[in-house]
């Protein structure tokens, strides 16, 4: 029951991320539709062999796995963003959220083990959320207090009613 529920939830995250592309309207978004369609979620399995693999020196697996995520980097995004913030730092926001599943690919332990010792086999999007979340929340902090930008920002806010 868990695991329908969540693949029920998955196919809906991927068709809201899929919507999102297309109502954006924007050609740097529009580009990523075709990655996502064409690199879908695989099996926790198939994830962990990737990993194994890309942690081994594998580029093609460790790319593999990059671009199997770009679906939920760019759901994320849109989660926990404004559009103005969006339109003005998206690209940016997934470009600096690409690199940082490529350094968490090397730091993916798939040894985990839960507190009695059993092994804990964890979905890389579990390990790596509070990570992007958290590093959206700070990139956009930082940004929208520079001096440069904020007039402009808050003209945007304006614009939309905000």
């Amino acid at each position: 029951m868990i695991v329908h529920n969540k693949l029920i939830f998955f196919r809906l995250a991927v068709r809201f991320t899929y919507c999102i592309l297309l109502k954006i309207g924007q050609h740097m978004w529009k580009s990523y539709a075709g990655i996502v369609r064409q690199y879908p979620k695989v099996s926790l399995a198939e994830e962990r062999r990737l990993i194994s693999k890309a942690q081994k020196g594998s580029k093609k697996s460790k790319d593999e796995i990059v671009l199997r995520h770009i679906g939920f980097l760019i759901f994320r995004i849109h989660k926990i963003t404004f559009p103005a913030l969006i339109r003005r730092f998206g690209e940016d926001l997934l470009e600096e959220a690409i690199l940082i599943i490529y350094k968490k690919i090397e730091t993916c332990d798939l040894n985990y083990c839960d507190e009695k010792g059993n092994p804990n086999p964890v979905k890389f999007v579990s390990y790596i959320w509070k990570r992007i979340d958290g590093f959206i929340i700070d990139y956009l902090k930082k940004e929208i207090n520079e001096p440069h930008l904020k007039a402009e920002i808050e003209r945007d806010f304006k614009e939309i009613g905000i």
